[in-house]
């Protein structure tokens, strides 16, 4: 698992110590190739993306920074993210970005409730995501079970979120982003 906090990053593309806010499309397009650097030496990956040192975040950045991270790293490779340290002053510009692209991502909460999806997601995903992190690994006709759906119907929605970095899968189970994390 990689570890990856924002503020270090920041500070060294701009070669700032004190400065702590994501501003810019440039500084975000800066800081989003650092990452992509650090990432590209394996084939599959988990990264928490640490927002705590981070003190805040406009939408430009967000769009550098998480958008274009979501949207191009699982192209080669499998690369999962959990964002981890976000607050008040982090979502409004993340909320933003999601909505836009329709995008969603793995959070951590700091109130030790684990992991959990925000973004766009079909009701269906909420549902699955939460019968995941319950059972903690489980394959599609355990969770059509849980849920009390078609498995042929559940399967397309599982599918969706692993191709979208949501779910992790090993063989046919599915296992939550992040709760190892």
């Amino acid at each position: 698992m990689n570890h990856i906090d924002l503020g270090v990053v920041l500070r060294q593309t701009l070669s700032a110590n004190l400065y702590s806010n994501l501003v810019t499309r440039p500084t975000g397009a800066a800081v989003r190739t650092q990452i992509e650097a650090l990432l590209a030496a394996s084939e599959r990956s988990l990264t928490v993306i640490d927002f705590s040192h981070v003190a805040m975040i406009d939408f430009s950045c967000a769009d550098e920074v998480i958008a274009k991270l979501l949207l191009t790293s699982g192209r080669d490779r499998e690369a999962y993210f959990v964002f981890r340290g976000m607050t008040d002053d982090h979502w409004d510009a993340v909320e933003a970005v999601l909505e836009r692209h329709g995008l969603a991502l793995v959070v951590e909460r700091e109130s030790g409730r684990g992991v959990e999806l925000v973004g766009v997601l079909e009701e269906r995903e909420r549902r699955a995501f939460q019968a995941i992190k319950r059972r903690g690994r489980a394959e599609c006709w355990e969770l059509a079970g849980d849920l009390g759906e078609p498995e042929s119907d559940l399967r397309g929605a599982l599918d969706r979120m692993w191709r979208r970095r949501l779910i992790m899968r090993a063989g046919d189970a599915y296992m939550p982003v992040g709760e190892v994390a």
